[in-house]
């Protein structure tokens, strides 16, 4: 455009059409030299406010990937920025340690992710805060937004620092206390948790399931009923179904337009009934996701968790998701195939936990297709591996949004192999 402008003041092809245009809206002026000099001030003006405007966009690139603490070129992190934003939107349900563990490999992926997290935690520092400030339990939430930040770990192992001594700081979480701080100064828990998404620098989204101070409750086989998470995870009876009280809690409107914009919901992994039903029992929650058109994820436990899904495989966890929900509310199902050493089998047995039976062909047989991989990481622990899940739940989606796409064009083949590069990294 600012060479435009230096062209009007040597050349006629642009002047002429510029004394032509102003002829028609009724600008006189004398000579020729007039005419140049004003639609040269025009235009290198233009061009001066085009050049600053795409300069500071450019700076604001650079700023938003470049995070404290990156130590490699900026070139790269801008490139690896502007990738990620072009990634699928992802909505992730769930809450404990297993949403925490999904987060931090999906970010690799995709930047537009959107966790909703369960607030019916009554255990530990978020319990305490929450019966004595009335404040929705934090924990959850802290560990979505740690797992989503893109900060100095310096930052990281702050939030998560627990405090060992003091009458009332022991057993606190240092992230918890941050959140209810700055629920106290904002007077709104949801706006606190996006202030805290951008002390951290977050990557996507971190919502809670409600606003409602609701508690999770179960009936048992025998027909007895408990109250809260700490005493229903306790207990030693089979679930016969779990309810939350109260039972007309409404969702975050955020939540319910990010579930209509997703391009897939993940529904786990975590507790069954204490971290992922208990988002399902938000009825217009259940709704809005049975309404979406984005495929529906189940990622099934490892392990099975003592006092909520003992002797359970595959498919009671599916049928105990359809019967705390919809029908047909998932398309698939994710089960890990990888083996689990025998040492850890064996301490994890000792504590009444195995391996999750492998019962796919009745999960199969609901119209539900099964995604066998191996997902899983042992360390001191058997979890779910954050990379290996993500790479798993990339490829699944890459490939159901090409099963989707018209037929076959160059177009499409271009985007298949930019695809494949973008999500499937070996």
């Amino acid at each position: 455009m600012a060479g435009l402008g230096l062209d009007c003041l040597f050349g006629e092809s642009i002047l002429s059409f510029a004394g032509r245009a102003l002829d028609r809206v009724g600008v006189q002026f004398t000579t020729d030299t007039e005419v140049r000099c004003s639609v040269a001030a025009v235009l290198l003006v233009t061009g001066i406010l085009c050049i600053a405007f795409g300069l500071a966009m450019a700076i604001k690139r650079v700023v938003l990937a470049v995070r404290p603490g990156y130590g490699g070129r900026i070139a790269d992190a801008v490139l690896n920025d502007s990738t990620l934003r072009r990634g699928p939107s992802v909505v992730v349900i769930g809450g404990g340690t297993g949403l925490s563990t999904l987060l931090r490999g999906l970010k690799q992926y995709t930047s537009n992710i959107t966790a909703i997290v369960t607030v019916t935690d009554d255990g530990g520092s978020s319990g305490r805060l929450r019966n004595e400030l009335g404040i929705l339990p934090p924990g959850d939430i802290r560990n979505c937004l740690v797992a989503l930040a893109d900060t100095e770990p310096l930052m990281e192992q702050l939030l998560q620092y627990r405090f060992r001594c003091g009458s009332g700081l022991n057993g606190h979480s240092f992230g918890n206390l941050l959140i209810a701080a700055l629920t106290e100064l904002s007077g709104d828990f949801e706006l606190a948790v996006r202030e805290s998404s951008k002390v951290l620098a977050v990557r996507g989204r971190v919502l809670p399931s409600t606003l409602s101070d609701v508690t999770i409750c179960a009936e048992l086989i025998d027909g007895s009923i408990v109250r809260g998470e700490t005493t229903l995870s306790a207990q030693d009876k089979p679930i016969r179904r779990v309810f939350i009280e109260p039972q007309d809690c409404t969702p975050l409107a955020d939540a319910v337009e990010a579930i209509g914009e997703a391009d897939a919901i993940v529904l786990g992994p975590g507790s069954l009934y204490t971290s992922v039903i208990p988002n399902l029992l938000v009825r217009q929650l259940t709704a809005e996701i049975a309404a979406s058109r984005a495929p529906k994820i189940y990622v099934c436990n490892v392990m099975t968790q003592k006092g909520e899904t003992d002797n359970y495989g595959v498919f009671d966890h599916v049928k105990a998701i359809l019967d705390h929900s919809v029908d047909g509310l998932l398309d698939y199902c994710v089960v890990n195939d990888g083996r689990v050493s025998e040492p850890l089998l064996k301490r994890y047995s000792e504590m009444s936990q195995h391996v999750v039976r492998d019962d796919s062909k009745r999960v199969a047989a609901l119209g539900i297709r099964v995604v066998k991989a191996n997902v899983v990481s042992e360390t001191e622990v058997v979890r779910h591996d954050p990379i290996k899940l993500a790479s798993v739940l990339m490829q699944l989606i890459a490939e159901i949004r090409e099963a989707q796409e018209p037929k076959p064009t160059v177009r499409r083949f271009v985007c298949r192999m930019f695809r494949r590069r973008e999500y499937i990294r070996s």
